[in-house]
């Protein structure tokens, strides 16, 4: 993606040669992420490269990455476990040329980073292992992203998850805040979204359905439960199925009740306008969270660190009774709901600082 990011101080008069920066792109949350962080790099040149996984490719396009794709998610657990290798070989052969890489809860970057000589900046707010047991794939994948140059978490995370599978202390770098708050920062709320939805209140909720596929998840969903108490009340909802046989929850109703867009939908906007957003994972409660918007998770294991961060300050509210989730649902008053983005920019702040100032030393 040429030309993005390039910025520089005024009183600049000799300019180095643009850092080559590569940007792997693996899963919805990442474009986002990446675009609010790009803007703020200093003397860059960005390539993109993208995996197929649900609306990935298409929100890269949205936000304005120029890319290649490279590789696929698949639907069947086990055929997944075999693309992700096969993908990292990719990528080790058919990266472009680079000074350094950048990428979120990526292993494949990561490794085919190191395959090349590539120094890497890898992002993570992921310690799950470090609160649910066995999870093997998991460990591994901690592992492999432990051999990033640097990597770059929260100052909730469990750095451990990173120490434990071999990666220094010194190359792991943390900021006071969510990854969530980079993009947030930059979003530009579009006043007539709500327009878009069938809803004639315009009042909604987002709901978007546990991760059941995923090795971390043991449970039943609560979705059904939750549009069928929200149904009830006359709560308006969009929801969004991950397409693993999710989306039969909402058959059974309209779609001026529940609502299921046909396509990808920006997230930041459906969180901005909400009422409340509900999610059986966590980045749609965190980019609510980081709006000040109400966050609702409903996620069925020990949450993440960050989460339960956010959990304890009254950020977000965590439950997997349908009916308390209503209730406090419907508890919310205007002041509730009302969006802030003051603290997300600060946060932006310095994360963009922190990446540039790797960004130099790893041209060193």
């Amino acid at each position: 993606m040429s030309g993005r990011g390039r910025h520089a101080s005024a009183d600049t008069t000799v300019r180095s040669a643009p850092a080559r920066v590569w940007i792997d792109l693996v899963s919805p949350s990442h474009p986002f992420f990446f675009d609010g962080l790009v803007g703020g790099l200093e003397n860059v040149s960005v390539t993109t490269t993208v995996r197929e996984k649900t609306e990935t490719v298409s929100l890269a396009r949205e936000v304005g990455f120029e890319h290649q794709v490279v590789g696929r998610d698949f639907d069947n657990a086990l055929v997944r476990k075999f693309g992700i290798p096969f993908r990292t070989m990719q990528l080790a052969v058919s990266a472009p040329s680079c000074d350094v890489s950048l990428s979120a809860r990526n292993a494949m970057c990561v490794l085919a980073s190191r395959a090349r000589g590539t120094p890497s900046i890898h992002f993570t707010d992921n310690d799950i292992t470090a609160h649910v047991d066995g999870l093997w794939v998991e460990e591994l994948y901690n592992r492999f992203e432990a051999a990033a140059t640097h990597n770059v978490v929260p100052r909730a995370f469990a750095a451990e998850e990173l120490t434990r599978w071999g990666a220094d202390p010194d190359s792991i770098h943390t900021y006071d805040g969510y990854k969530e708050d980079v993009y947030v920062a930059g979003f530009d709320p579009d006043p007539d979204f709500p327009d878009r939805l069938p809803f004639a209140s315009g009042e909604y909720i987002v709901v978007r359905p546990e991760a059941l596929t995923a090795a971390y998840v043991d449970a039943d969903s609560i979705v059904p439960d939750l549009l069928a108490a929200a149904s009830e009340r006359g709560i308006g909802v969009v929801y969004l199925p991950r397409g693993r046989g999710d989306e039969s929850y909402a058959r059974e109703y309209d779609d001026d009740a529940v609502y299921v867009p046909n396509g990808a939908m920006n997230g930041l906007q459906l969180a901005w306008h909400a009422r409340c957003v509900l999610t059986g994972s966590g980045t749609m409660s965190r980019e609510a969270a980081c709006m000040e918007k109400p966050a609702v998770s409903f996620f069925p294991n020990t949450l993440l660190s960050v989460d339960q961060e956010l959990v304890a300050d009254g950020r977000i509210f965590h439950s997997r009774d349908a009916g308390a989730i209503v209730e406090h649902i419907a508890s919310l008053d205007a002041a509730d709901v009302e969006p802030d983005r003051e603290r997300a920019r600060t946060v932006r702040d310095e994360v963009v600082e922190l990446t540039n100032d790797l960004i130099r030393s790893v041209r060193r």
